[in-house]
């Protein structure tokens, strides 16, 4: 198993990162190369520091300054954020890794993120006793994040939109070319509704939801379910993508207040899990 990388050589960078990301089409970029701009806010994201906390390298030309400030690593960040980069990078991760996806099984699960500050798409979550934000990726058996949702308020359940988000995931992992028909889609309880069941149907996708009584005193009419013990099993593989994203201490409490700037570090974070068998050091 390899280590989900926090920092990125100028070489892999060039590579998987930069044909991605918006850079001045002419003249001037940025003051030092922008692969150690993106090693800075990796180690924001791995570390949960501050923006004036980062270990900024001395200026070559004149030691007693920094080489970059850390407004300015910001600024990088929240321009690739909101522009689309990240997203992009994580989506080409994708591609980087289509031949090693087992697409036969697709989980489903959600995470909570404390948010200290408040900000968009932030409500009091009553099992946390806190506001939280929502987030809730798609992996396949093999723990790589395939498709994910956008930030979702605490105060809503895992359920609550569901049939959009998954017509929404669905549709993302065939733009880029994923083939999903007559995979098993795996939720816990939370999500047994109609509407997810109906959905996974309509996209030949065989839902294999945990059923959620609710409370049901009687056994429920019809034909039985279909559920796969066996299959479902395999939700662990979410649950470890789910550590591998906690591994990333930017992203367990949230500070950032803007959507785009919380959801472009865990556009960062996808990428890298989906990318560390191939940025690995040899």
């Amino acid at each position: 198993m390899s280590t989900i990388p926090t920092s990125i050589t100028k070489e892999q960078f060039e590579q998987h990162i930069r044909p991605f990301i918006t850079t001045a089409r002419r003249g001037y970029e940025c003051q030092i190369d922008l692969y150690k701009v993106f090693n800075y806010i990796l180690y924001r994201y791995h570390t949960g520091c501050q923006w004036q906390s980062l270990p900024i390298q001395p200026d070559v030309q004149d030691p007693s300054r920094r080489e970059i400030s850390p407004d300015a690593v910001a600024y990088h960040h929240r321009k690739w954020s909101r522009d689309g980069s990240y997203e992009r990078i994580w989506q080409g991760s994708i591609m980087t890794i289509i031949d090693d996806l087992d697409l036969s099984v697709l989980n489903q699960d959600g995470s909570h993120a404390i948010a200290k500050k408040g900000g968009e798409s932030v409500a009091y979550q009553r099992r946390k006793r806190a506001n939280t934000t929502n987030i809730l990726p798609f992996t396949e058996r093999n723990g790589y994040i395939v498709a994910s949702t956008k930030l979702v308020a605490g105060n809503h359940n895992d359920a609550w939109n569901l049939k959009e988000h998954l017509q929404t995931a669905i549709k993302q992992m065939k733009q880029i070319g994923l083939k999903v028909a007559g995979a098993y889609f795996n939720a816990d309880p939370g999500f047994d509704t109609k509407d997810a069941r109906k959905t996974c149907f309509n996209h030949d996708i065989v839902p294999n939801i945990k059923e959620n009584k609710r409370n049901r005193k009687r056994a429920k009419r019809g034909p039985k379910r279909l559920f796969d013990e066996a299959v479902y099993k395999d939700r662990f593989a979410s649950e470890r993508s789910f550590a591998w994203i906690d591994k990333f201490r930017g992203l367990l409490v949230r500070f950032d207040r803007e959507d785009a700037n919380f959801l472009g570090g865990h556009h960062i974070a996808f990428a890298m899990i989906n990318l560390r068998h191939v940025l690995a050091p040899l």
